[in-house]
Order: structure tokens, then C-alpha cells, then sequence
């Protein structure tokens, strides 16, 4: 097979240029110039020609193959994140390459002698060199020891292979899932459609601030609060005794707790709710919808992807569903070494608890377990690692793998399915989702006296564009926006505590897979079939082999992650585009596992979003290192054909035609390996640690309370108060210091009466 040389080649059956998100026109605006679409088109086309693949008889494969991302969008979709939902401080790099590739001159600058033709005048534009060469060009910059390029590299990969993968059509199919096994959204969610309650439990709640004003400022009054609309801006005040920003993990509990109390409970979110009705599950519209910066969050340096959840029930609504208690080692750490009382006591035992029940958790039923989570457990039992069945908050029965993209049903219990029901059927809550908190409310005390929480400001922008800006006025204020926005929001709002926004942990994460072709008996569905990597409980399975859980915990686990096709093909190594497409096409067999590490390691998002820097401790590194090793050695007793790594020079190596000694020696190479040149993506779902919780503000930016040093009745409620990183899932953690916070809220309130 062969590469199709130029561009805009279209594939028949294809409506060209006319993808769909969940069937809503998705293009977005772009600046680029004409020549700068040129020189994307044309890199677009370098990833994903056309490839003449006349000699396959599989007719999906065959129209997989000759399929380019210019047939289907690719380089418009890619303008239109670049100029909108995309912040990273190196991304006017990208503008500007653009425009040299456009140029026979920048050209040759970016490219060098590869770009050159055999024939007067030799120079010529990106767009004009032939495929082959492009491919060349493109590899040498992922290998290159500039860190530019690698980063050129990534920014362009990275993004064009997750729009070419989870764009879709009216029929909301792409034309590369038949090829590689995947069946788009769960066939079960998409034959009940239309028979559940597209309104969801919180309907009753929801306030939509587009409403015209004076019905929005009867159902805010109805809802039990005092409304004042000043002029001529109409600027709403909104008094309520309490505000939370963020309704995920932290600030869900802590707002049904409190009103449950009896007390009046403002919810603002900045993202949006999505109904079980209302799902697409999708995996390219729930990333824009659900998911920071639609899923496009990296550190500074691309050295890091991380996911973080941006609607009603944050991360809770997108997450995995492992549910797993604080571990006895971090919580005697954080009494002992940190002097937080609050984990050695009977109380905080009781909150873990507590969430657990109200989330409904248990151990999924492991005869239906899925593929990645069966390779982990049966490849551990063979080596005599040890591994445990992962409690989630769901019932048994739970084998849906879609969970990261929203529940179907309902079962997986996250904040939007318990604690903010909880305020719901209270009657002392409403929830205002699409609207931003900008800016905390004070009292400036005199020196010697902390400052007194009043209320937060918040934006909420109308369809049309138009911005409007509101107050909530309150007698106690709770942040709980993650530990990625909660520093911005207090660093704008003029906090000065200096360890705001500092020591962020990621739990970084590396991958290994494992291909298992279909005559592996190996995750078998209910029916006999083998199962598809996509399908089943997403966690179920883990293993503490090196996590050091007997000491100081400082190791790392290893589990299973979801991957469906856009995330697969953003971490899968690409070398050339046929090996790519091969590599792709076995996707719905490949498994994947994944070493955690919990990081000594921290970064520093006080500029967030602008600025996200992360740095890889030494000692992460080494930890990381031996995971990989267990990864692989798992991933090969399991039964895998072939195993890899995600290396930018895509090894791998197959397993049952290697030697011992060629497979030793693979393990070897792959597991020495360092991280800190980048060339082995860093994965992370967990962020933590950026407000963290002390003894003095000198070292922390809340006390035990979860209160901020410097403004009276100002809480934090979310993963940033976690004094260090926790090395496992962090959902009940959280839930439950947020539980305990709201206790204190309710003390603080009823002293203020």
C-alpha cells in the first residue's frame, strides 16, 4: 500500500466537509490565512493521506485506508480549536510555522535539505513536497533534539488524530470506526433513547440565566431567594446564606449537605448539565462539552495531557467510578508528618463512611469484567503479583464503557445522581451551570484582622455572545472549582498566601499495550464474543506490586484506563501513516494498562489557564521506570501477540516469535528508559495539592476546616487542600474532607446567626 501523493482527496460515501458534532454543525470560527490553511492541509494530509489500498478485501478497512483528513474536515475542525479553544503559551509557534511552510524560504528554514526537489528551482512550499518526504520531515521533528520540534510534533499529531477520529457524520459515525472495531455510542443507550426522563433529577433546580428576566427573577424568588436588579445594566444580586463555585466531587457534597441543613445553597458551574437524555456518548462532543478545554489541557512543555471535568457533577460525572477509601499510609502521613489531626480522628473515618454508602459503593461482578481489566488481573496472577478488585460507585451490574463520557442510566453514583439530588429535593438550592465565578467578595479588614467572605462575582455569556456580569451575596463562600481553577479564581480575586497555586501534584501516568488477536480466549462477553477494549467496567483491576503501600506509599499502581478511538490515537506512536492506519486497525484488541505514580514531583498553575507547569521528580521518574517494566512483563504473561510502549519511536515487539533473551532485552530497553526528555507521553486524570491543607499559613493555604487563612468564611472544597498527592483514585477522599468541611461550614453558620 501506498500513500496517495497531494491533497483534498475525497472518499466516496463521504459527505466532505460536512461531519457533524452529535448532529449540530460544529465549525468553528478561524483566523488562519489562506496560506496558512495551506500549509495545515497539507501536514492534516502528511498524518492521514489517502492510501491506495486496492489489494484489501474488507471493504470498511479499504475505505479506512483511502480516507484523508482533508476528505473530512480535518484541517478546518484543527483551525477552529487553534483559534478558540486551545491556551497554551507556545501556540503562536504554530501561527507562525504555519505561515513559513506557506513560503519556499521558511520552508526550507523548518524543514532543511528534505524539503528540497531534484529539480530547478529546488526550493518549494510544505505543500508541494511529496508525501513521502513529508513524513520524513514530520518524524525527524519528533526525534528531534530541539525541543521545538518535539513540540511541533505534538501539537500536530495530538490534535489531528483525535478530530480525525471522533468526527462523525449525521448518522454520528466516522468512517474509521467500522475498520477498526468500534461501535460508536453503546447500542443499548441508543435503542432506549426517548423511553428515559430527558429532564434528569435536577431539573427542578436548574436555572437558566437566559431566561428573560422577569421570569428568571420570579423562579429565583419562588426558589425562596431575594433577588435585586439594578439598573441600567440589570446587573442581578442574588442573597443567599450560602455560594459554591464548582459542583463536582467537593462542592456537590458540601452543597447538599447544607441544604439539607436548612440553609439557602447558590451553585454556579461553569459548565453545562447534560441529562441522561441528553448524552451523546460521543466521544469528540462530550470532550468538548464535558471535559477543561474540551479535552485539549497539556502542561507547558506538551510533556504532560491531562482530563479534567467542566460540567454539573465535575469529575464525578466523567470518571471511571473507582472508589477507593484513603489509604491507612497517607492518612497517618498527613496526621504524623503534616500535623492534621482531622485524619487521625474518629470523624473523618466516618465520612469515608458515609460517602461510601450515599454513593452506593461495591465491587463490580468480575465475570463480566472487560478485556484491559482481565489482561491486568489474569497476566498478575500469572507472575504472582499482587491484585485486588477496584470498589466502584455503582452497582455490580454496572458494565458500561462508555462512564467517562456520562452515565446512561444513571447508575454510576456521582454528585449529580446523590448529593446535589440531595439539595434538590431540600427545596434550598438552584443550580446556575454556564456561569464563570470571576472574582471572590471581601470585607478588607485593618492589619491584625482577617478579611470577611461576602459573595462571589460571576459572568454568564448569552448565546448571542454578550457577556452579563451578576453577584451572589452571601454569608459564607466555598470554592470548589478543582485544583486547577480554584488557585486562579483566589489569585484574581487578590489573595496573597504565596503557596497559592504551588504544589500541584498530577499522579503521573505512563502506558504500555498489548495486542490480543480474536483466537486469544480472552474477555469473553456473556455471549461468547471476544469482548472489545472499549467495552465493560472501565476499572476494575489493580495492582500495588510496586506501589509501596507497606511503607511510605510512595510507588506507583497499575490499572486499566478508557481509551476509545480519539484518546488511542492520541497516545499510540505514529512513524508513518500506513503503520499508523495498521496500528489503528487493531485498535478494539489492544489493551492497555497503566503505572500511576504518586509524584513527589509538583507544578504551578497560579497562571492557569495561560500557564501550566509541571515538573517530573527524579523519583517519580524511577518509579515510573519500574512500572513500565511490570507493565510489560503483565501484558506479555496474559497472552499478548505483541506488546509496546507509547515511545515516540513506537517499539514494540512480538511476543510469541521473541527468544527469552529478545524479550528480556525489550523490557530492559523499554523500562531504562528516562521520561524527562518527553518522548514518552505523561498521562494524568487527578490533580491535587494546590491549595493545600496545614498547621500555619507559612506552608498552606487552609487550615483543617478546609477555611482559607486569609478571608474569614472563605472555604475550599476540592483535591487542591490535599497536603501531598494520594497515589490512588482521589473521588472518596475528596468527598469525604468535603464532608467534613461542610461540617464546619454548618458550625461557622450557626455562629453567624
Amino acid at each position: 500500500m501506498e500513500p496517495v501523493t497531494g491533497t483534498n482527496t475525497n472518499t466516496s460515501g463521504i459527505n466532505c466537509h460536512r461531519l457533524l458534532r452529535g448532529g449540530k454543525q460544529c465549525y468553528r470560527p478561524h483566523s488562519l490565512s489562506s496560506r496558512q490553511m495551506e500549509s495545515l492541509v497539507a501536514l492534516c494530509d502528511t498524518f492521514h493521506p489517502s492510501i491506495d489500498a486496492s489489494n484489501i478485501k474488507d471493504e470498511d478497512l479499504r475505505r479506512f485506508y483511502k480516507t484523508s483528513a482533508s476528505s473530512i474536515g480535518v484541517p478546518e475542525h484543527y483551525g477552529g480549536y487553534l483559534c478558540g479553544t486551545l491556551k497554551n503559551p507556545r501556540l503562536d509557534m504554530l501561527f507562525l510555522v504555519f505561515w513559513l511552510l506557506s513560503t519556499w524560504f521558511g520552508t526550507f528554514i523548518v524543514c532543511g535539505t528534505a524539503s528540497l526537489s531534484c529539480k530547478f528551482p529546488y526550493f518549494q512550499r510544505f505543500s508541494q513536497v511529496s508525501q513521502k518526504k513529508r513524513e520524513e520531515i514530520v518524524l525527524s521533528w519528533s526525534l528531534s533534539n530541539f525541543n521545538i520540534f518535539n513540540m511541533l510534533y505534538k501539537c500536530l499529531k495530538y490534535l489531528i488524530n483525535r478530530i480525525f477520529f471522533t468526527l462523525v457524520d449525521e448518522k454520528n459515525m466516522n468512517p474509521s470506526w467500522k475498520a477498526i472495531g468500534y461501535c460508536g455510542p453503546d447500542p443499548d443507550f441508543a435503542g432506549r433513547r426517548g423511553h428515559q426522563d430527558s429532564q434528569g433529577p435536577l431539573h427542578e433546580v436548574l436555572v437558566d440565566m437566559e431566561t428573560p428576566r422577569p421570569k428568571l427573577l420570579h423562579i429565583l424568588q419562588q426558589s425562596g431567594f431575594t433577588v435585586e436588579a439594578a439598573s441600567p445594566d440589570n446587573t442581578l444580586t442574588i442573597h443567599t446564606d450560602v455560594v459554591v463555585v464548582g459542583s463536582g466531587s467537593g462542592g456537590g457534597v458540601v452543597a447538599g449537605i447544607l441544604a439539607k441543613a436548612g440553609y439557602k445553597v447558590v451553585v454556579l458551574e461553569k459548565g453545562n448539565y447534560f441529562a441522561r437524555q441528553n448524552l451523546s456518548l460521543l466521544e469528540g462532543p462530550t470532550l468538548d462539552e464535558m471535559y477543561e478545554r474540551s479535552g485539549f489541557l497539556a502542561s507547558d512543555d506538551l510533556g504532560a495531557l491531562l482530563l479534567a471535568g467542566s460540567t454539573v457533577g465535575g469529575g464525578s460525572t466523567i470518571n471511571w467510578g473507582a472508589s477507593i477509601r484513603t489509604p491507612t499510609h497517607v492518612m497517618n502521613e498527613w496526621s504524623k508528618e503534616h500535623g492534621l489531626e482531622l485524619f487521625n480522628g474518629k470523624s473523618y473515618k466516618e465520612a469515608l463512611d458515609i460517602i461510601c454508602e450515599r454513593m452506593g459503593v461495591h465491587e463490580p461482578d468480575l465475570r463480566k469484567e472487560g478485556l484491559s481489566n482481565q489482561v491486568l488481573r489474569n497476566g498478575c496472577l500469572e507472575l504472582g503479583y499482587p491484585v485486588n478488585t477496584i470498589p466502584c460507585n455503582a452497582p455490580p451490574d454496572h458494565f458500561c464503557g462508555w462512564c467517562n463520557l456520562g452515565c446512561k442510566d444513571g447508575k454510576k453514583k456521582g454528585t449529580q445522581e446523590t448529593w446535589l439530588v440531595d439539595m434538590a429535593t431540600s427545596g434550598n438550592g438552584v443550580i446556575l451551570p454556564k456561569c464563570r465565578a470571576s472574582k471572590i467578595l471581601y470585607d478588607k479588614k485593618n492589619i491584625g484582622f482577617r478579611n470577611q467572605a461576602k459573595g462571589v462575582v460571576f459572568e454568564f455569556e448569552k448565546e448571542n455572545g454578550k457577556k452579563e456580569t451578576h453577584l451572589v451575596m452571601s454569608k459564607v463562600t466555598i470554592v470548589a472549582s478543582g485544583a486547577l481553577n480554584t488557585p486562579a479564581l483566589l489569585m484574581k480575586s487578590g489573595l496573597r498566601n504565596p503557596n497559592i497555586g504551588k504544589h500541584l501534584h498530577i499522579h503521573p501516568s505512563i502506558l504500555a499495550w498489548g495486542y490480543f488477536s480474536d483466537d486469544i480466549p480472552l474477555g469473553q462477553s456473556a455471549g461468547g464474543d471476544n469482548k472489545k477494549s472499549y467495552e465493560g467496567t472501565i476499572m476494575s483491576a489493580m495492582s500495588t506490586v510496586i506501589g509501596n503501600f507497606e511503607s511510605s506509599g510512595y510507588g506507583a499502581v497499575i490499572q486499566t484506563p478508557a481509551v476509545h478511538p480519539g484518546m488511542f490515537s492520541i497516545l499510540m506512536p505514529w512513524v508513518s501513516s500506513i503503520d499508523f492506519k495498521d496500528r489503528m486497525s487493531r485498535y478494539s484488541r489492544t489493551a492497555h494498562i497503566f503505572a500511576l505514580a504518586r509524584d513527589k514531583g509538583s507544578g504551578n498553575v497560579r497562571q492557569f489557564p495561560n500557564s501550566l507547569e509541571y515538573h517530573l521528580d527524579a523519583t517519580d521518574e524511577k518509579n515510573l521506570m519500574r512500572g513500565m517494566e511490570k507493565l510489560l512483563r503483565i501484558l506479555a504473561a496474559a497472552g499478548a501477540e505483541e506488546i509496546g510502549t507509547n515511545h515516540v519511536t513506537g517499539e514494540r515487539l512480538n511476543v510469541k516469535h521473541a527468544s527469552s533473551k529478545e524479550f528480556e532485552n525489550f523490557v530492559s530497553r523499554a523500562s531504562s528508559r528516562g521520561l524527562k526528555d518527553l518522548s514518552t507521553p505523561i498521562s494524568s486524570a487527578h490533580q491535587m495539592g494546590s491549595c493545600r491543607m496545614g498547621i500555619d499559613p507559612k506552608h498552606s493555604v487552609v487550615n483543617q476546616k478546609g477555611e482559607t487563612w486569609e478571608v474569614k468564611g472563605l472555604f475550599l472544597a476540592d483535591t487542591s487542600v490535599f497536603p501531598t498527592a494520594l497515589g490512588v483514585n482521589p473521588m472518596v477522599t475528596v468527598q469525604a474532607i468535603s464532608y467534613c468541611t461542610a461540617q464546619s461550614v454548618l458550625e461557622f453558620l450557626k455562629g453567624h446567626h
